[in-house]
């Protein structure tokens, strides 16, 4: 079977957050705005020494998938993206016994999103600032559980 696309623009894409339990996503996310670039979610396997006594060459076998932790995600910086970050922000430090943030990365040209439980900053952190440039801030979530890809749902606002 041959691959009939070239591949998918980031055009479009949407960085969303919603309220769900540990095993179950939401089925509302609530979008993001004015997102500039979203950090990936690599998947390095680690590797066991399954090495023993007699032998000269050392043996290995696959262990767990490490995500490195964290992600980050950066924003345009706006009196309105400031105050959707604090609503996430908000929500996260209120979530009763037993719910998780999630967040998703939609695409208008893909099936499913990207899913992750997170947990989000404590504050929105100064950015980097510098004559002449486009102010943005980088938000750091920290992965608790990446769930990778499953039917997408569009974030809305």
């Amino acid at each position: 079977m041959a691959v009939g696309t070239a591949g998918v623009s980031t055009l479009g894409v949407k960085f969303g957050w919603g309220i769900g339990s540990g095993t179950t996503k939401p089925t509302t996310f609530t979008w993001l705005e004015r997102c500039n670039t979203i950090g990936g979610i690599s998947l390095e396997t680690e590797q066991i020494d399954a090495s023993a006594l007699e032998d000269e060459i050392s043996k290995y076998i696959a262990g767990r998938q490490d995500t490195g932790g964290t992600f980050p995600v950066t924003f345009n910086l706006s009196t309105e993206v400031i105050t959707q970050l604090e609503a996430m922000i908000t929500a996260y430090n209120g979530l009763d016994a037993g719910q998780k943030l999630w967040t998703e990365v939609w695409s208008p040209f893909l099936t499913d999103g990207f899913f992750a439980i997170v947990q989000a900053p404590k504050h929105i952190p100064q950015p980097d600032m510098g004559q002449n440039e486009l102010m943005t801030v980088e938000l750091s979530f920290i992965l608790e559980d990446y769930k990778g890809m499953s039917a997408g749902v569009e974030p809305t606002n």
